[in-house]
This record gives C-alpha cells, sequence and structure tokens, in this order.
C-alpha cells in the first residue's frame, strides 16, 4: 500500500499508515537542502566523489529563476545564503559548460537576491534562519575576492559584518566545542575566527561537527583537512543524488514529534500501541535527570524544546520524568532553548506549559504565571504565534491550543477563532498556500478545543477531512526553519495520519 493513495483510507488502512511512518523512524528523514549541499560540492580537494555528487545534486536542482533554495514557499533569509553558498562553490569548482551557463544564470539571481535585501529580509516574519548573521558575512567576503557580487559596505548585508564581529568579541575567551550551539554553525568562523575553535574538543562521536553537515565540511576542508572522521560522516549521509539534510542524525527528533502526533489519538489497534513501545523505551534511556535531552541520542547538547517535549509526551504515555529537569530551562521572564541563544522561543514556552500541565503544576505557579505572561506578550493581533522554528503560525498556535484547552482557555480562545477564519473554501490551511501539513495542526487543534467542550462549527474538520484525504502524500514543502528550509517527512506524515484519525472521530 502505498501513502501516497488517493482514495479515503479506511481506519484499519489508518492504522497501517501509522505502521508504515513508525516503521520507518531511525536517525532521521529530512529534505536536502541547497546551502549543506554546497559546503559538500566544495569538498574537491579532499573527497572528489562527494564533491562530484554533491556538485551534480546543484546542477538538477538549480531554481527556474537562476537562484538556489526552496522554490516555495519563498524565504528571502533561505534564499540568500543557500543561492550565495552555491555560487561561491560553483565559482570555485565549476568546470563544465554547463556549470558556466549555470553560473551566469544564478549571478543574475543573486543580484537580484543582493539588491533586494533591505526590503526582503526584514519582510521574512520569523526572522533569521539559524546562524544567518553569523554566515552570511563570511560567504559575502568570500563572494567579493571572486568578484561574484561588489563589495556591499554599509548595505543590509554588508553591515551583518560588522554585527558578526561584535558577536565574535562576545565570544573572546570562549571556545566553540561540542557543548556549545555555536558548534552548529562552525562555518561561520570562516579563516579568521579559527582560534575560537577548540578543536579538539570540537567533533561528536560520530565524526560530525554539531551534526551539520555543512559544519563538518567546513572542518574537513579548513580547520582538519581530509579528517577521516569527518569525511567519513559525509559519506554515509549524502544521499544516492548528493545533497544532504540540515541537519543528521536527529532521531529524539523525530521519534517524540511522530509519537506526540500519534498520541492525540485514542483508538489505535493493539499492534500499533505494540511499536510505540521501543521508541518510549528509547526516549527513556535519553533523558538525563537535571539535564534532559538533545534532538538526537549521540548530539552533545540538551535543549529545552526536546526536553519539554519529551515529558508531556512520556507523560502521555503514563510514564513521566522529573519535572525539576524541564524547569532547569527557566530563565526570569520566560523558557529558553539553549544557552547564549539571541532570542527566545514562542514553541518552546508552549511546549513547556504542555509538560508543567503534565506535571500538575497549579495555574497560579510561578513558572505556569511566566509562561502565560509571556504568550500573551509575543502574541500578534492578540490571536496567534511565530516562532523562529517554525514557518507557520499555524503550527506554534496549534500547539498552543492543545497546550492550553481545559486549562487556560481565554489564552487561545481568539486563536481557535483565527484559525477557523483563516480555513480556505475548500477546506484546507496554508499561510502561503494551502498544504497537508498545516491542514493537519488546525484539525489536531480543532479536535482538542472540542474536546475541552468548545464550540466548532460541525462542517469545519468535515470539509478540511475531505481535502486532506486527497492531499496526504509526498512531498511536503518545507516549512521547518534551520540554516535553510526543511521538511522533516515521517513528522509531517504523521500529523497527517493522526488528524485523519481525529477527523474520522468528529
Amino acid at each position: 500500500m502505498g501513502f501516497g493513495f488517493r482514495n479515503y483510507p479506511e481506519k484499519d488502512d489508518m492504522d497501517e499508515l501509522a505502521q508504515q511512518v513508525l516503521r520507518e523512524v531511525g536517525p532521521g528523514k529530512m529534505s536536502d537542502g541547497a546551502y549543506d549541499t554546497a559546503w559538500l560540492a566544495r569538498l574537491g580537494d579532499v573527497d572528489r566523489e562527494l564533491s562530484n555528487r554533491a556538485m551534480a545534486w546543484l546542477s538538477e536542482n538549480q531554481l527556474p529563476d537562476g537562484s538556489w533554495g526552496a522554490a516555495e514557499p519563498f524565504y528571502y533569509h533561505d534564499r540568500v545564503i543557500s543561492t550565495l553558498a552555491a555560487m561561491i562553490t560553483l565559482a570555485r569548482s565549476g568546470r563544465r559548460v554547463r556549470d558556466k551557463l549555470q553560473i551566469e544564470r544564478g549571478l543574475l539571481a543573486l543580484e537580484k537576491i543582493i539588491e533586494g535585501a533591505n526590503e526582503g529580509l526584514p519582510a521574512d516574519p520569523n526572522g533569521a534562519t539559524v546562524g544567518f548573521e553569523m554566515i552570511v558575512p563570511t560567504l559575502i567576503a568570500e563572494a567579493e575576492q571572486l568578484g561574484i557580487i561588489k563589495q556591499q559596505g554599509e548595505t543590509l548585508l554588508g553591515q551583518f559584518g560588522q554585527l558578526r564581529k561584535k558577536k565574535l568579541s562576545l565570544l573572546k575567551g570562549k571556545m566553540i566545542n561540542r557543548n556549545i550551539t555555536a558548534a552548529f554553525s562552525a562555518e561561520m568562523a570562516g579563516l579568521d575566527g579559527q582560534q575560537l575553535l577548540d578543536i579538539e574538543n570540537l567533533q561528536e562521536r560520530n565524526g560530525s561537527v554539531g551534526h551539520s553537515p555543512s559544519a563538518t565540511a567546513y572542518y574537513a576542508l579548513y580547520v582538519n583537512e581530509g579528517d577521516a572522521k569527518a569525511l567519513n560522516y559525509l559519506r554515509n549521509i549524502a544521499d544516492h543524488r548528493g545533497g544532504v539534510p540540515d541537519l543528521f542524525p536527529f532521531d529524539v527528533f523525530e521519534t517524540s514529534w511522530v509519537l506526540w502526533n500519534f498520541s492525540l489519538v485514542d483508538n489505535w489497534d493493539d499492534q500499533t500501541e505494540i511499536m510505540f513501545r521501543p521508541m518510549i523505551d528509547f526516549l527513556k534511556k535519553g533523558w538525563h535527570r537535571g539535564k534532559g535531552i538533545g534532538l538526537s541520542s549521540g548530539y552533545s547538547i540538551p535543549d529545552g524544546d526536546d526536553t519539554s517535549f519529551v515529558y508531556d509526551l512520556l507523560a502521555r504515555f503514563g510514564e513521566p520524568s522529573d519535572i525539576e529537569t524541564v524547569l532547569t530551562f527557566e530563565e526570569n521572564d520566560h523558557f529558553r532553548t539553549y544557552h547564549l541563544e539571541a532570542n527566545s522561543s514562542n514553541s518552546v514556552n508552549i511546549h513547556a506549559l504542555g509538560a508543567l500541565r503534565k506535571a500538575e503544576i497549579e495555574i497560579d505557579s510561578r513558572s505556569v504565571q511566566k509562561i502565560l505572561n509571556y504568550l500573551k506578550d509575543s502574541r500578534v493581533a492578540d490571536a496567534y504565534w511565530l516562532d523562529k522554528w517554525n514557518l507557520t503560525p499555524f503550527y506554534t498556535t496549534a500547539h498552543a491550543i492543545i497546550a492550553c484547552a481545559g486549562f487556560a482557555d481565554d489564552i487561545v480562545t481568539p486563536s481557535v477563532q483565527w484559525i477557523l477564519d483563516n480555513q480556505n473554501k475548500d477546506g484546507s490551511w496554508g499561510i502561503r498556500f494551502p498544504t497537508a501539513e498545516e491542514t493537519a495542526y488546525c484539525i489536531q487543534a480543532l479536535h482538542t478545543w472540542s474536546q475541552y467542550g468548545g464550540a466548532i462549527p460541525k462542517d469545519s474538520i468535515k470539509r478540511a477531512r475531505i481535502w486532506l484525504k486527497d492531499h496526504i502524500g509526498p512531498p511536503y514543502p518545507p516549512l521547518w526553519i534551520g540554516k535553510g528550509l526543511y521538511s522533516p517527512e515521517l513528522v509531517v506524515r504523521s500529523a497527517i495520519v493522526s488528524a485523519l484519525m481525529l477527523a474520522e472521530e468528529a
């Protein structure tokens, strides 16, 4: 049975679809990205095969306008960093006639992107992609040196260079190693900041730098040239087409988000529930009292999002961990994702609220009230939330409704109405265009709201179910924010299956 079939699946088929997802859960399944793949394509002097395959991927994935990045949705930060990285690689390594033609098209696209930066970058509502303000100045300087672009000077992109210098000065005396999140964007050090790298303690056990293909390729090129462990990591993750994802592995993230989506449904068959068990045990084993859990079992840094989410998830299966560990991520007025983060995250605070609620912390407690006040202050138009980890407000807002329904209804009552008001006539949802992922999140939120007695128009979920059943298959637009945009496919598929199950109950 294929996941993308068009006929509406029966209950038994839905269980089989869930089992298909569960069988694929593992180190992580993510769409390839132009930015990281462009870094692999630079590796010609240390691994010609990896480089050639990555160059072929870049060649095949240049967009019609000559740029690189996600075709849809268009996100300016993603296009800037992806196109810059691809053009630098082609300028350094492109030798074929076709490469030269692509360089010419890419230069025209890059020129337009650079010229539009002053308007385009501030227009991205979720803000910068991960590490953007630190990475882009190194790419800009390299592109200027190669003669690809003119000197940026006091333009907005040029000003990022001064911001990078200021941030690097703040790191003075602190070495970047695998226990600091900056390792994920280690390529930001360029050739002028390598004194900040604690080279002996930079790599993870799997040979990567921060589980990042681009940071690892940078390391194998400029820090420890030809490092065998780094190259072995990159060889293992590059697919047969030559592309690589934004992040790998991310087994905790994938496992917990898939299981959380399925935990919203009550009536799985016995076989499906049996398949949950080893995944629950995997998450329990990865939990470290007093520290929490990170995005992968092999990643050195725990974070507030995975920790809060896994606590909530384990509690849903009757096996909560220690809530004191979640509380270690509490700051004066919010819950953090990582130490030294530049800006806080709405979704992390929403997931922390979900964890505190599952721990039966009273609503009038200081920690709960802190989050509720934070969410009140960070709402857009008093109705919805944006977030730095996900492009669509439907994800963040749906999770807020699920965390607050029957507990802090006043926070999300306007949000439920906002979702209803933004449903398309065909039953779908989508902030840029209709997507199965966003429609699934909205169904999950509305179903949860109705479970706690909230009023939902009868035809809203029905129309959404009719649309979603015809749009369940991949590919899925990349709505998640890393160094570029990406899609964690199994997370998306699990949300869709979950939503269809819930819609059937409505």
